[in-house]
């Protein structure tokens, strides 16, 4: 069980995804791909209005592993009530990726893969996942259009 303190300013900014939606993985923040979506989650989790959403799962994690960043460590900063600006700037202090050509050749292979460029463990999880949220007659040309497809961004 996280011993993390959440702060009032956080419970104003934290979203309630039993309601709502996060953010697109294709959203940046502190310049990087799912970072953003990963800190509505990451609020969510913290004041308790996550429903079905989870924070440092396997799509948070590609983040942490590329950028060299602790979730533990995020997650506390996020839970003193850090704007998104912030959180973007610690993201940027934090990163070991700090060449921007870099940073966006990853954000652009993320926003571009396919299913079939996934890892496996991913690619069996998508093959269920995709019948069940992407609307019949709908086409998956890039592994992010399945939580647009899900979420109604598509």
């Amino acid at each position: 069980m996280s011993t993390t303190t959440v702060s009032e300013q956080l419970k104003t900014l934290a979203k309630d995804l039993r309601k709502d939606y996060p953010r697109s993985p294709r959203e940046t923040l502190g310049g990087y791909v799912i970072a953003g979506r990963m800190l509505d989650k990451c609020r969510a989790v913290l004041n308790g209005t996550n429903g079905e959403y989870h924070f440092n799962c396997p799509l948070d994690r590609m983040f942490f592993d590329f950028a060299g960043i602790d979730a533990d460590e995020f997650k506390a900063f996020v839970a003193t009530g850090a704007s998104d600006a912030a959180v973007g700037e610690w993201i940027k202090q934090h990163a070991r990726q700090k060449e921007r050509l870099d940073v966006v050749k990853w954000n652009n292979q993320h926003r571009y893969s396919t299913i079939k460029e996934l890892p496996d463990n991913l690619q069996l999880f998508m093959e269920d996942y995709i019948a069940e949220v992407v609307p019949p007659g709908k086409v998956v040309y890039h592994w992010f259009d399945v939580y647009d497809f899900e979420e109604k961004r598509l």
